[in-house]
């Protein structure tokens, strides 16, 4: 049920992106052949005012089919017969419409448990945070000229700025301060559980090879208590595995709101890294209306520059194939989310699945925006090039180059789903 649920969502929000493109060819004066629901053969259909409504057997995805969109056909209410400017309207309209339903998406969420800002939960004493005189509640506004709205830009910015000097510009009682952050080098051997965790003290992650990997840890399950030390940040976790000196210990864990006590022996492992010395809580502020709609429209942005950052560190290397995801990733990471978000209730459910709505629509208006043959912004690429020329580029030549991309494209697909399938099963 819960995958029924993820592939569905995935419709709908494929099905809007081609809404887009409908809405704007009728507004334009060309005929749409026939928009679908699905994919496969037709189960049901009907024809009104000259457009063949379907929905086909494989409820994923669908179309919309415009008269002359792939020929040279220039007859009344073609594609083709109508101008330069319309033709670029009805291609963006499709990427436009899912950056649409991103905001819709990213109101009702924000309005509903509101935005989380980068509020400091705790600070080590004598840590690097410590000496640059950093508390407990305050708040971080700005990193190195970066502005940090959400807690989402501070994770952005230290992916790739590990060890960097920070000057923060920090709020405390109203008051904005600034400070420098040089962290500490750490290196030595100490004990670990082999998990990463979030600052909820959720496990995010199970390190391969580790001590976790050899228990019965899972992915998404709350550390409560470590050998008797009650958890209630990630400062906790460290002191507490330490004093296991190496010998089994009990970790009890909260899953899908059951406690459950698991046997797990530490690893001894090296660690070479920068200490901050700060921790940081998990709060959502909720907003006025006006705020709602503003941090709403920023919401949409962050995911925008993150889908660009992850292209960027794709590009030059530091962002792994083996990181993508694609349908069959995505429709499992949201049946995931679905399955630890059901003790909690259906309210949570449905915000925890618009705030994947509003993550896929921004990653899919941006990627069928960008100029890559067979795509949205393939095609506008070719339709302001006859802007320019006042003429357009043969048909062929068109043809050509966005065959080339849909072959590379498939060849990507083809990766990326090998690799979805290859995760289910590590």
């Amino acid at each position: 049920m819960k995958y029924l649920l993820a592939i569905l969502v995935l419709s709908i929000i494929i099905i809007i992106h081609e809404f887009g493109h409908f809405v704007v060819a009728k507004a334009s004066g060309v005929k749409v052949v026939e928009f679908s629901l699905g994919m496969g053969p037709r189960l049901l259909k009907f024809t009104r005012k000259g457009t063949m409504y379907s929905i086909k057997a494989f409820l994923f995805g669908g179309s919309c089919q415009m008269l002359g969109e792939n020929s040279e056909e220039d007859c009344e209410g073609s594609f083709n017969s109508v101008s330069v400017w319309k033709r670029i309207a009805i291609v963006a309209a499709g990427p436009l419409f899912n950056f649409l339903l991103a905001f819709f998406c990213a109101v009702f969420f924000i309005g509903k448990v509101g935005y989380d800002p980068v509020v400091i939960n705790s600070v080590k004493e004598n840590s690097a945070a410590y000496e640059a005189g950093l508390q407990s509640g305050d708040k971080i506004v700005r990193i190195n000229g970066k502005k940090m709205t959400f807690f989402g830009d501070y994770t952005l910015y230290m992916y790739r700025n590990e060890g960097t000097t920070l000057n923060i510009t920090y709020i405390r009682d109203g008051k904005t301060y600034n400070t420098t952050l040089v962290p500490k080098h750490i290196t030595g051997e100490v004990y670990q559980l082999g998990v990463t965790i979030n600052e909820k003290v959720e496990i995010v992650d199970i390190v391969s090879g580790g001590g976790a990997e050899k228990s019965e840890l899972k992915s998404g399950d709350i550390i409560l208590c470590v050998n008797g030390m009650d958890i209630t940040g990630q400062d906790d976790i460290f002191p507490a595995v330490q004093s296991s000196e190496g010998k089994e210990i009990s970790v009890v864990v909260n899953r899908q709101g059951e406690e459950i006590a698991v046997k797990i022996t530490p690893d001894l492992v090296t660690q070479d890294y920068y200490e901050y010395g700060y921790s940081f809580a998990d709060v959502r502020v909720k907003c006025s209306p006006a705020g709602t709609i503003k941090y709403a429209f920023k919401n949409v942005g962050y995911w925008i520059k993150a889908v660009f950052k992850s292209l960027g560190w794709l590009v030059t290397g530091n962002f792994k194939l083996d990181d993508l995801a694609g349908p069959v990733g995505i429709v499992t990471a949201i049946g995931e989310t679905v399955e630890e978000s059901r003790p909690d209730g259906s309210l949570y459910i449905l915000i925890n699945i618009l705030n994947w709505c509003i993550m896929i629509n921004a990653n899919l208006g941006v990627m069928n925006l960008l100029p890559i043959p067979a795509v949205d912004g393939g095609r506008l690429v070719f339709l302001f090039i006859e802007a320019v020329r006042k003429k357009p580029v043969p048909r062929e030549k068109e043809g050509m180059v966005h065959f080339v991309g849909i072959v590379l494209l498939m060849i990507l697909m083809v990766v990326v789903l090998f690799n979805d399938i290859a995760r289910l099963f590590r």
